[in-house]
């Protein structure tokens, strides 16, 4: 058994000399907001959910990437409502977020 229901990393990695990065598209700020979002919820913790920063994923060219464990779900995001949307269906009710799938 897991130790949290959900294990969410954040790829948070920047490149040097502007390649392609998730920081570009503000992966820490979104980051941050899922957790404080996740804490808001009271899915934080043991037996729910974690996040946590991920240092390069190597799929940079496919924008910001979240991978979510145990089921090894990737996605992609533009903003806020894209992983709000991530946190309902995935994360609440268990229901993958194929639009937004890599």
């Amino acid at each position: 058994m897991s130790f949290y229901q959900y294990h969410v990393f954040f790829c948070t990695n920047e490149r040097q000399q502007g390649e392609q990065c998730c920081e570009q598209c503000n992966a820490t700020a979104i980051r941050n907001y899922a957790k404080d979002r996740i804490k808001q919820l009271g899915l934080a913790g043991p037996g729910n959910v974690r996040i946590n920063t991920a240092g390069c994923l190597d799929r940079c060219e496919l924008g910001p990437v979240i991978v979510v464990y145990p089921e090894e779900v990737w996605y992609t995001y533009l903003d806020r409502e894209d992983v709000d949307e991530i946190i309902s269906e995935h994360l609440i009710n268990g229901r993958v977020v194929r639009r937004l799938i890599i």
